[in-house]
């Protein structure tokens, strides 16, 4: 059974690594803190048990042996970086709940055929080198060394450099490659939504973890004077841009039983003066969803209007891809798995999507991949009152327990 006391004070000694003035946690990749919390989540998985190894990106994997070893691994893992002024919660209930399942199997003595790994992905968060879960692309080899020395931190850091820091060699990248057999890899993690938290289920169990297609839209009109400019004869690259946010929210609005969504999340206008027509406006807009045809609808439907806008408005409009990538689905027999350990376990529960990107999404190219979801308090996070309650990591521990243990048997 899940020890709550011991799986609270893990909670309690991370929280304190990274803490700033305003309560919020501060844990940026390969950061002193990032890395005090790394150092203090292997001291609490050789409590467990397991035999530490680190791999060429700076991954943390903790081993309990099989009386098989040769056998495929049982894994579990997540992240501990974090936004800065984050939560101690968002990847941080993974990784703890994943050394609270080895040392659960440590005080029972139990021996299992597989192998059981817990996994601390190093980077998970964009926060500092703009590019997010890199920990988990390294260890399932997407990840090359000419884009550690791409990518750089606000101080103007490469990847590659704070990777050196550390006393890791960048250039062995390739060599992160997990190279053995994954029977299955599960993340628990916090909801980070309100969905939960409204419907009074305790379990989510995640069905597809959607991905975003993310595209920057440059509008270019004509500066004129506000008042000596007559209507018929503007070319308002602000109004123009109105349409565009509107025409985001009403082709996702069509796709929203598929689970597809649609946001302009940033709007730059110019000159930005109360007299002055807008001459060029910059959106930033996220479609994100887990069907793929969905997703896409939106994404050419997109497209095709801004073409009309263009010829109708007399503006330029320019349209750059930045990312396009493929929504992941949780393997069915997965799925099911956990849902019928939920159900015999009378968990209230529900199937659902992921609307945000997790480390679990890699692995689901390369093993059979399972993810839970608990409530978090307001569906906040990434922000310093992120809460997850005890009773539901429990909850959601004690049934990552019980899948472990009957796949590693």
């Amino acid at each position: 059974m899940v020890n709550s006391n011991r799986l609270e004070e893990s909670f309690r000694r991370l929280g304190a690594v990274g803490v700033q003035p305003d309560g919020g946690i501060t844990r940026l990749a390969f950061s002193d803190s990032d890395w005090e919390a790394r150092a203090l989540v292997i001291e609490l998985m050789k409590q467990a048990g397991l035999a530490i190894r680190t791999d060429a990106f700076g991954n943390v994997i903790g081993r309990r042996e099989g009386t098989d070893p040769a056998a495929p691994v049982v894994m579990l893992g997540s992240h501990i970086d974090s936004v800065p002024a984050g939560g101690n919660f968002d990847g941080v209930v993974g990784v703890l709940a994943g050394i609270e399942v080895a040392a659960c199997l440590q005080d029972a003595k139990t021996k299992m055929r597989h192998p059981v790994e817990v996994v601390v992905f190093m980077a998970e968060e964009s926060s500092r080198f703009g590019m997010a879960t890199l920990g988990s692309k390294a260890f399932c080899g997407k990840l090359a060394p000419v884009q550690l020395e791409q990518l750089k931190d606000k101080q103007g850091i490469t990847l590659a450099d704070a990777m050196r820091q550390r006393g890791l060699a960048p250039e062995q990248v390739a060599t992160a490659k997990y190279a053995g057999k994954i029977k299955a890899f599960f993340e628990l993690h916090i909801e980070q939504g309100k969905v939960l938290e409204s419907t009074g289920d305790q379990i989510g169990i995640v069905t597809g973890i959607a991905a975003p297609t993310r595209v920057k839209v440059a509008i270019t009109g004509q500066a004129d004077h506000s008042g000596a400019t007559p209507m018929d004869m503007r070319q308002d690259a602000l109004t123009a841009a109105a349409e565009v946010i509107l025409l985001v929210e009403k082709l996702a609005g069509q796709e929203a039983h598929n689970g597809t969504v649609g946001t302009t999340g940033m709007v730059k206008a110019e000159p930005g003066v109360m007299n002055v027509i807008p001459g060029y406006v910059e959106l930033g807009i996220d479609i994100r969803g887990i069907v793929g045809p969905s997703k896409q609808q939106v994404v050419t439907g997109l497209a095709t209007a801004l073409e009309e806008i263009r010829q109708r408005r007399g503006v330029e409009i320019e349209r750059t891809v930045i990312s396009d990538e493929k929504p992941v689905e949780i393997s069915r027999e997965i799925v099911e798995y956990l849902h019928d350990i939920a159900k015999q376990g009378q968990y209230a529960c529900r199937l659902m999507p992921s609307g945000a990107g997790h480390d679990a999404m890699h692995l689901a190219e390369i093993a059979p991949t399972g993810m839970l979801f608990i409530p978090c308090k307001g569906g906040i996070s990434h922000n310093a009152a992120e809460w997850a309650n005890m009773e539901d990591i429990v909850a959601g521990t004690q049934l990552l327990f019980t899948a472990v243990s009957r796949l590693a048997e």
